[in-house]
């Protein structure tokens, strides 16, 4: 509670310094973020005088009372317009508002209930403060960072378990050897997959976001598992690449080539360093191995109560690493109709070296 207090103490620094009497939150994540609050219907007004407000509808009265007990509750089924007649009363003359997240029919809306409410006196001022939030949430704090480790051993803990069962094996469909994994991440205690685990086999795993179907692994075929697990409403994310039976030459220097690409870019990890350059030290050892143009994604992106969120670390990535931030790390060679690798782990960047937070070996393995 004292962490989300404080959370919402440094989005009312941001407000005061844009001179804004307060924001309206209405990214149910980013409300979460900053309240614990995790039901369907909320919003928040932070106020740079301190005297913030929660809303939700009747539904979450005593959800509320127990996840939020440090803000004034105002219960009321249209949450967004009762904070926003909420201000008018308070005489707030700018409104910072999340233009991200309001589509231009909610944010129409918004401003008739303001010019309504304030029955023609002044009517608050608005202006985005586009992605304040999510700038803060792409620094964890201790506790969102034990909860990503957690969600990351329950993954490598699910795929370990797998593989030493015999579930990964030829005569299997991606479709069953998917929702196995699923099944065995609830099984050890996960929320929810982190995503629409990817089961990737033969030629299926050139694609780099293949959904899995009635495909039937066989002897020879890689085998792409991206997959993670949510914990705390935080997200892993892991992919591991492997061989059923018997690894061809070419498969073992593509899967050799990505392993090398993979480390360059998990020692670029640094604090300072700037996003694009991590990207470009991962990318150049496939470029010039002559693979270049099969390496068709940025190599990682933030991750925590979003599978993805900031930083995004690639070509067009903006900013420089800070300690805190979680990333992952996924440079891929993708063989159009013969087969593709891709390694990934999930790291949070710290001041030494970073913290690798996926512990399932990267070798090659064979099954």
């Amino acid at each position: 509670m004292a962490s989300r207090a404080a959370r919402r103490d440094v989005l009312r620094a941001t407000a005061a310094q844009r001179g804004l009497d307060a924001v309206l939150v209405t990214n149910l994540l980013n409300v979460r973020y900053l309240t614990g609050f995790t039901g369907s219907n909320g919003a928040l007004l932070v106020r740079t005088d301190g005297a913030d407000l929660f809303g939700t509808d009747g539904r979450y009265t005593t959800q509320a009372s127990t996840q939020v007990p440090d803000v004034e509750l105002l219960v009321d089924r249209g949450t967004v317009p009762a904070l926003a007649r909420a201000a008018v009363r308070a005489g707030l003359g700018r409104l910072g508002f999340e233009s991200h997240d309001l589509t231009v029919d909610g944010l129409d809306q918004l401003r008739a209930v303001l010019a309504d409410a304030a029955d023609g006196g002044t009517v608050p001022e608005l202006e985005s403060v586009r992605r304040a939030v999510e700038g803060q949430r792409a620094i964890k704090d201790a506790g969102e960072i034990e909860s990503l480790r957690r969600a990351c051993a329950v993954a490598d803990q699910a795929l370990a378990e797998l593989a030493a069962e015999g579930a990964l094996r030829p005569g299997r469909t991606e479709l069953e050897v998917g929702r196995e994994l699923d099944a065995r991440m609830l099984a050890l205690g996960a929320e929810a997959p982190s995503f629409e685990t990817i089961v990737a086999a033969g030629a299926n795993s050139a694609i780099p976001h293949h959904r899995p179907d009635a495909t039937v692994l066989r002897d020879g075929d890689l085998l792409k598992l991206d997959f993670g697990a949510t914990v705390d409403g935080y997200h892993s994310d892991m992919t591991r690449t492997l061989v059923l039976g018997h690894a061809a030459d070419w498969q073992r220097e593509i899967y050799a080539l990505v392993a090398e690409s993979q480390a360059a870019g998990r020692a670029a990890l640094a604090v300072g360093v700037d996003v694009v350059a991590v990207d470009e030290a991962s990318r150049e050892v496939i470029a010039a191995a002559g693979h270049g143009d099969h390496f068709t994604h940025g190599l990682g992106h933030g991750v925590g109560l979003e599978i993805h969120e900031a930083p995004g670390i690639g070509p067009l990535g903006a900013g420089t690493l800070a300690a805190g931030m979680a990333v992952t790390v996924e440079p891929g060679v993708y063989l159009p109709g013969h087969g593709g690798v891709r390694i990934e782990d999930t790291l949070i960047v710290t001041d030494d070296e970073p913290e690798l937070l996926t512990l399932t070996s990267k070798e090659l393995l064979v099954l």
